[in-house]
């Protein structure tokens, strides 16, 4: 009697996942512009500072013309702020 087993999901499929892209995305010092997406992370690890918005997904982008600065907060966690 020939059998042939059914072909199952195999359970290595979980490698194939593009990564998401996160961290920081522009520097201290750097020059931006309004919209301009600063950092990129899951939670609340760099906090937002003056003249910096966040939006539901916890990016934090730039609301004015200017200059990026960042600033210890803890050990671990930071705030990002855009200076004129």
């Amino acid at each position: 009697m020939a059998h042939k087993k059914a072909a199952g999901a195999t359970s290595n499929q979980k490698g194939d996942v593009r990564g998401k892209h996160r961290g920081i995305k522009r520097y201290s010092g750097e020059s931006v512009i309004p919209g301009t997406i600063l950092v990129r992370q899951l939670g609340t690890v760099i906090r937002p500072g003056l003249n910096v918005g966040m939006g539901r997904d916890f990016t934090i982008f730039a609301k004015i013309e200017g200059k990026v600065k960042y600033k210890n907060l803890t050990k671990s966690k930071k705030e990002v702020s855009v200076e004129v």
